[in-house]
This record gives structure tokens, C-alpha cells and sequence, in this order.
């Protein structure tokens, strides 16, 4: 892989790193909102639980994108050396 795929295809993986931590808040707002409004609707059966498991299913996608395996990427010495050329 050459300099500038390396230093691209790194570039991605923090912003798809960063894109998932804002993507877990909104979710947990989300969440909080699910429950606050059953809690102030009555509080028969615990609904919220469905919008927990469709979130957790993205979330679990979502990370595994972002922190998961990568396909045939720079090693970290290949990282190390590279950014040494930049210092």
C-alpha cells in the first residue's frame, strides 16, 4: 500500500471512529427519551426494550465497522515509519 492510500485509508478509520462515538450518544438520548416517555405514559409493558434492541443491532454493526478488522491495511510499523517522514 502506498504513502497516500496508507495516510487515506487511516484518515477513514478515525473519522468512521469518530462518526461512531457521536452516533452511540444520540442513541443513548434516544433511549433516555424511550423510557422517560413510558415511564410518564403508564408504564404497562417495558416497550423501550425494542427500540433498545434495533439500536443495539446498528451499534453493533456500526462498531464493528469502525473497530473491527480492517482489509489488507498498513501494519502499525508501516504506520510508525510513515509518520516519522512527517516529522
Amino acid at each position: 500500500m502506498d504513502e497516500t492510500a496508507a495516510k487515506k485509508a487511516a484518515e477513514e478509520r478515525l473519522n468512521s471512529q469518530a462518526g461512531f462515538k457521536k452516533m452511540v450518544g444520540g442513541f443513548l438520548i434516544v433511549i433516555v427519551i424511550s423510557i422517560v416517555i413510558w415511564a410518564l405514559t403508564g408504564q404497562g409493558d417495558f416497550w423501550p426494550i425494542w427500540v433498545m434492541l434495533g439500536l443495539g443491532i446498528a451499534t453493533a454493526f456500526s462498531a464493528w465497522s469502525a473497530y473491527g478488522p480492517r482489509a489488507k491495511g498498513p501494519s502499525q510499523a508501516e504506520i510508525e515509519e510513515e509518520a516519522k517522514k512527517f516529522e
